[in-house]
């Protein structure tokens, strides 16, 4: 069996021990960790944008979008047998990949992730544990159900677990 559990960008998955569940390449995205540590059951959400009125057209990728991947992940963790008064979450990336000499809110993509994602939990009732946000590196992630450990490796600063 595989153990490791690969989210790619504006993509979300579950994952339960001995299982782990990585997403790297988050620049201006978010990685959204949702977990329950009694029943070991986590899910990663890879936000790319704030919010699905974003979509252009065509058929909605809801994991594309904070405001709907994280309700569609914690519906997915439930489904699995968590209970939501008992869900956390994790929370980083959202960084300022490039310098702009405007101001424009439009290139402000990474801090209005953060923001997003922020909101969205708060709205649900999931307390944030942990947050390594903004900045202008690049991370990975990869989250452990079965000790509630987050190995960050963020681009020229090494690894932290927290």
């Amino acid at each position: 069996m595989n153990n490791l559990v690969k989210v790619g960008m504006a993509d979300l998955n579950m994952a339960t021990p001995p299982q782990t569940i990585r997403t790297s390449g988050l620049g201006s995205c978010v990685g959204v960790i949702i977990y329950d540590e009694t029943t070991k059951i986590c899910g990663m959400a890879h936000v790319m944008l704030p919010d699905s009125s974003f979509a252009r057209t065509g058929v909605l990728n809801r994991a594309k979008y904070a405001d709907t991947a994280i309700s569609d992940l914690v519906d997915l963790i439930s489904d699995a047998g968590v209970s939501k008064f008992r869900l956390r979450a994790k929370i980083a990336g959202g960084a300022q990949m490039f310098k702009f000499t405007s101001n424009s809110q439009a290139m402000r993509i990474g801090p209005r992730n953060v923001e997003a994602v922020k909101q969205i939990l708060i709205d649900l009732k999931i307390p944030i544990i942990y947050e390594d946000v903004g900045g202008s590196s690049g991370r990975t992630i990869e989250f452990d159900p079965s000790t509630a450990v987050l190995e960050i490796r963020t681009v020229n600063k090494g690894v932290v677990q927290v």
